[in-house]
């Protein structure tokens, strides 16, 4: 099942046709469904029960879009993406297309109001699944944004990009200050998802090179972060066997090197400099600040709004490592074994922190990848 989703994320990411990226897009929710209501916690049949009504809701969006974009305007009907690039619609068409495809992503994504089933579904999914949910699913939809909604459909992107903006603005303080009132650890994470991808939606609505490159990069970047938060509570969580914040407390002292890891991957989070978080926020402020499509007032308002949301990212994750591993309660619960982290999970944290550190000290090893493509995909506006 994990090798099943794995495949239908990496078909997504790799396919250069729309009907391709529609087949891969469906074909990982079928064994994301089963792995969540199959080796879920207890509300796992609610949660996968959620999650697809929500996810296949989207993509219902998404094949209209796609009949749409392929069915018009030429005598061959096509989906490569190469051919349709250069496909221009009436501008009312081009909306509605928008519109379509941006509800199917708004889901995945997640976006504001339709993220109700992310907390769900990482609260009760194993946390082998939460590491690719996180790390690789939610970045689906940004991906999508980016490929579908900024590049086959321009004209719209420049008319909807400042309601990307402030919705991104909103989710980061929204999501910020909810996660702060969650009490499942695994909640809490995935509420500071949420935050982050408001950054993304921030650097995509800023239409322009740094804006862009900044959303590139915290896709990356996060999904790194994310997968390993989702990595460390799992082998918390065997350990211990709880999973409330409230309940837990001490635990630095039995366990320093998942003490260690969690809160290096804490301060990556909030985006302490010298990590990879940090590079990719300040890119995605530099880019909205030298945007050419609005206003100075706006800019300031909405750069404004963002640093508060960075100031309340460490509030919820460092309340977060005091409940867990400071303190001095005793936790008396059953079958706790309560022994550090072993070779396994030493392994893989470092694995996933050489490139946190990696990109954070020299953010180009992305950038070089992105810098030429986000070029010739901006040629299309007529905002630089």
């Amino acid at each position: 099942m994990m090798l099943a989703m794995y495949s239908g994320q990496i078909g997504l990411f790799a396919s250069r046709d729309l009907l391709l990226f529609f087949i891969m897009w469906e074909l990982e929710l079928i064994p994301v469904y089963l792995l969540l209501s199959m080796w879920g916690g207890k509300k796992r049949l609610y949660s996968a029960t959620k999650f697809i009504l929500y996810t296949a809701g989207g993509s219902i969006f998404l094949l209209m879009g796609v009949l749409g974009v392929g069915l018009y305007g030429s005598t061959e009907p096509t989906l490569n993406f190469a051919t349709l690039v250069n496909q221009s619609y009436p501008a009312a068409l081009e909306i509605i297309l928008y519109i379509g495809f941006f509800i199917a992503f708004a889901v995945k994504s997640p976006i504001i109001p339709l993220h109700t089933w992310l907390p769900d579904t990482h609260g009760e999914a194993h946390y082998s699944t939460c590491m690719l949910l996180a790390g690789i699913l939610l970045k689906m939809g940004a991906y999508g944004l980016i490929r579908i909604n900024m590049e086959l459909l321009s004209h719209a992107h420049s008319i909807f990009s400042p309601w990307l903006v402030i919705v991104g603005t909103i989710q980061i303080i929204y999501a910020a200050s909810t996660s702060l009132g969650q009490r499942n650890l695994k909640k809490r994470i995935a509420y500071s998802s949420v935050s982050h991808m408001g950054f993304i939606l921030i650097g995509i609505g800023s239409i322009n090179d740094t804006g862009l490159n900044g959303a590139i990069l915290q896709i990356v970047s996060h999904g790194f972060i994310g997968a390993a938060l989702f990595f460390l509570a799992g082998t918390s969580y065997d350990r211990i066997r709880l999973v409330y914040l409230d309940e837990m407390g001490g635990i630095a002292i039995p366990m320093p090197k998942i003490f260690t890891m969690f809160s290096s991957f804490s301060m990556a989070s909030l985006a302490l400099p010298g990590m990879s978080g940090f590079v990719a926020e300040l890119i995605v402020f530099f880019g909205i600040i030298t945007s050419q499509k609005y206003l100075l007032i706006s800019k300031l308002g909405i750069t404004f709004v963002m640093a508060i949301g960075m100031i309340l990212t460490p509030i919820y994750l460092l309340s977060m490592l005091r409940q867990m591993f400071y303190g001095y309660k005793l936790f008396n619960a059953p079958n706790s074994y309560v022994f550090d982290s072993g070779p396994r999970e030493l392994f893989v944290s470092i694995a996933i922190f050489i490139p946190v550190i990696g990109i954070g000290m020299y953010p180009d090893f992305v950038l070089s990848l992105s810098v030429d493509k986000v070029e010739v995909l901006l040629s299309n506006f007529v905002y630089r």
